[in-house]
């Protein structure tokens, strides 16, 4: 039974992991480089980044629950529960405390597009604040699965 839950780990980790690297770099700005639309780029952009936070928690509480059951009291020793620990703050962040606010300047900038608004200057700073978390991020999400297949 072991098998399958540090399978699910894995799994969890790679989901993880590889799906900020794939909406963050890959996904987002090929939508707003192919899209006409901007608004509609980010709208599209803004509901993807939202389902990765979700799977960030989802994981990262698994991850943090598994170690701690696998390894008691010593996984509170290891760089890999407290880079975890470190990213689902930054995920709680970004979801509950930047997004709300970036929703909140759109909101305030209707009818008109946030950035053709008085808000656009808030929004970018809110935005560059959310993309540096975002960077800090996805970089300890590397450092982990680089750790995780040097384990092996």
């Amino acid at each position: 039974m072991r098998r399958f839950w540090d399978g699910l780990a894995g799994t969890l980790l790679v989901l993880w992991i590889g799906g900020l690297w794939a909406i963050g770099y890959v996904a987002a700005p090929t939508l707003f480089g192919n899209l006409g639309d901007k608004h509609l780029a980010g709208v599209l952009a803004g509901k993807l980044f939202e389902i990765m936070a979700w799977i960030g928690i989802v994981a990262a509480a698994y991850l943090l629950i598994y170690r701690i059951a696998r390894d008691g009291g010593a996984a509170l020793k290891t760089l890999f529960f407290w880079v975890v620990v470190v990213m689902l703050a930054l995920t709680l962040i970004g979801q509950f405390g930047i997004q709300p606010i970036l929703q909140g300047l759109k909101d305030q900038a209707m009818p008109r597009a946030v950035m053709e608004s008085v808000f656009a200057d808030r929004f970018r700073h809110w935005h560059g604040v959310s993309s540096i978390l975002y960077l800090l991020q996805s970089g300890l999400g590397l450092l982990l699965v680089w750790r995780a297949g040097l384990a092996r």
